[in-house]
């Protein structure tokens, strides 16, 4: 297998490593100024060695695998004055390359649990507790909002509206009525204008157009 274009050792704790830094970034959508990560499984065992720490921090500072100073990239998030804070923890039945980072910065945070599943590869789970699913391979558009009717078919119209194709949609919630997150995976990227829109629709909380991060197989 041809694995992905990366500053090494291993397309896993490295590449995935750092395009689950880089998403969760794009989730929070600021700098982050403060960082909790808590490593799982064989991140946790093997991944200092294999560089897993600097990937991540890599990802945060918006650095992607390639980037020549993803080595160095603990002293370049000192120099940018990002706190980090580091734990190993039990996340559950998850990947053995597990992550939950807790971020926060300008006034937002966000908690992003995500694993790297091979080859570079990764899928984030849970945002903010609710359950996702999506690799980073698409434009992806997040959406938190209220659990209200028509939430997702007043979404969708402002997308065909903008003749943008929706290649995958999934929608989760922590109970009936309360806060839920809608995950659109799309052939391209929304136009600011329907951005707009759907942050002025009644109910939604916050979205996020995140950028891939690594290329659709």
């Amino acid at each position: 297998m041809i694995g992905p274009v990366m500053i090494g050792p291993s397309s896993s704790h490295t590449a995935g490593a750092c395009r689950i830094g880089l998403l969760a970034r794009g989730i929070l959508g600021v700098e982050p100024r403060t960082a909790r990560i808590a490593l799982h499984g064989s991140f946790a065992k093997t991944g200092r060695g294999h560089g897993t720490d600097r990937a991540l921090v890599a990802g945060l500072l918006g650095f992607k695998p390639d980037d020549g100073r993803l080595h160095s990239s603990l002293d370049e998030a000192k120099a940018a004055g990002l706190e980090i804070h580091w734990s190993v923890e039990d996340l559950g039945n998850v990947h053995p390359n597990s992550v939950r980072l807790e971020l926060s910065g300008a006034g937002r945070k966000t908690e992003v649990l995500a694993s790297s599943i091979g080859g570079g590869v990764v899928e984030v789970l849970e945002v903010d507790g609710v359950q996702v699913r999506f690799g980073g391979a698409r434009h992806t558009l997040l959406v938190e909002h209220e659990d209200f009717y028509g939430a997702i078919a007043t979404v969708t119209r402002v997308v065909a509206d903008d003749r943008v194709n929706i290649a995958a949609l999934s929608c989760n919630r922590d109970r009936r009525g309360g806060e839920a997150l809608m995950c659109l995976e799309l052939d391209a990227r929304l136009s600011d204008a329907a951005l707009h829109w759907i942050e002025r629709i009644h109910g939604m909380h916050w979205i996020r157009m995140l950028e891939p991060v690594m290329d659709e197989a």
